[in-house]
């Protein structure tokens, strides 16, 4: 892959590479703080609220049984892009490896790691197998709605079964974490992206009246289904699971009244189920409904869900079922999981990871700190002597000085 060359000189010397140099070197500490486009340094206290956040969410799936992975940043292509990977493959750095020269990418998502953890190194594990993880991926390209290519994703997959149960499960669960964290007043969006697919086969659509169809339903445009398809009766269906939108209960109700395909009518059934179940472990949790939308689900297979804060616009989980492993192997087991996006989930939060700051005066005894840090404080030890406790404290930023044995407030 070439390398930008609006990030290293060039040796054919290009007079407009050329005529930056000076202007770099004459503000180095400047050009070297600049990053890529959709990268970032993540500062205090934002750290510490990340880390702090995503040990908060692992202990909440710990405490529902699902045990923590670790899988490597890169892998090889072959493993990391088949089956649902897929999916990511634009979205995937690559890179050779120089031990066994083989081409190896970037992970851009983590749950394509742990669903190859499942059916390869813990295959042999009685189902259902309960999964959890933490960490950083990167993409080639970030999006309108989120420009970062760079971001942290803590989640959970539960592996080998495939009931509504589970479904309903994965999305309890993302709340309850959420809600540790600190996020409240949630909102879920449940969708069903096989729907259309089931409905389109039982109607025996296909080819472009299919894909012309995808693309009103896309645009939620009735007069562009009626475009769209010939016959009266599909087109009256179609419209109808278009309407079948908005509080889960109203559609669910609504999607019931539709004569479906059997295999559009066994879709809804485990999405009412799914919202049954839901509504029972958890009342007034909002729950919202689109049968028709896919974008962005293209790997799903079943029920999948989007939470929201009600009071932001960003999307702070997403999960649903898929099948994990390679079909192309025959090596697949049914799947159901969420993943939080971290930068989104601290901008919802209410929740901070600061600790009050003790400024400890120089010559102070290493013991002392254990004392103080038992009580909540992150302590400060001065390493040189200070005239004026008071005005060294405040300069490093603390929020208390210890001062007579006592830690006064500054």
């Amino acid at each position: 892959m070439p390398i930008p060359t609006d990030h290293v000189g060039s040796p054919s010397g290009n007079k407009e590479e050329e005529a930056i140099k000076p202007a770099m070197s004459a503000n180095d500490n400047d050009h070297r703080g600049l990053l890529p486009a959709g990268l970032a340094d993540l500062l205090p206290p934002d750290a510490a609220r990340e880390a702090r956040a995503i040990d908060v969410a692992i202990e909440r799936f710990a405490a529902f049984g699902y045990e923590r992975v670790k899988p490597p940043v890169v892998e090889f292509e072959e493993s990391l892009l088949g089956g649902p990977g897929a999916a990511l493959a634009s979205q995937t750095f690559r890179l050779m490896d120089p031990v066994s020269q083989r081409m190896m990418g970037v992970r851009p998502d983590m749950t394509l790691q742990v669903a190859r953890i499942a059916v390869t190194r813990l295959k042999h594990v009685e189902r259902p197998l309960r999964l959890s993880y933490g960490g950083n991926v990167i993409r080639v390209r970030g999006s309108a709605l989120k420009p970062e290519r760079q971001f942290a994703q803590v989640g959970a997959e539960l592996f080998g079964v495939d009931t509504a149960e589970a479904d309903a499960e994965a999305v309890l669960l993302t709340v309850d974490a959420l809600r540790a964290i600190g996020v409240a007043e949630l909102t879920v969006d449940l969708n069903l992206p096989t729907l259309v697919a089931a409905v389109a086969g039982g109607l025996k659509l296909s080819g472009e009246p299919l894909r012309r169809l995808r693309r009103a339903l896309d645009r939620k445009d009735e007069a562009a289904i009626a475009k769209a398809l010939d016959d009266r009766k599909a087109i009256d269906l179609f419209v109808g699971l278009l309407r079948a939108a908005g509080p889960a209960d109203t559609a669910i109700a609504q999607l019931k009244k539709l004569k479906l395909p059997a295999a559009g009518t066994a879709e809804a059934a485990r999405l009412a189920e799914v919202v049954t179940l839901v509504h029972r472990a958890d009342p007034d949790l909002p729950l919202t409904l689109d049968p028709v939308e896919y974008r962005g689900l293209e790997y799903q297979t079943g029920v999948s869900f989007s939470v929201f804060a009600l009071k932001g616009r960003q999307e702070l989980a997403r999960g649903g079922r898929y099948s994990a492993g390679y079909p192309e192997d025959g090596v697949s087991e049914p799947a159901t999981g969420f993943t939080l996006y971290m930068d989104a989930v601290l901008a919802s939060s209410d929740a901070t990871s600061e600790r009050p700051r003790l400024y400890l005066p120089f010559a102070t005894a290493w013991s002392e700190a254990a004392h103080w840090q038992d009580k909540g404080y992150a302590v400060v030890r001065a390493v040189t002597a200070a005239a004026d406790t008071r005005k060294e404290a405040k300069r490093l930023r603390c929020t208390h000085a210890l001062i007579d044995g006592d830690a006064v407030p500054l």
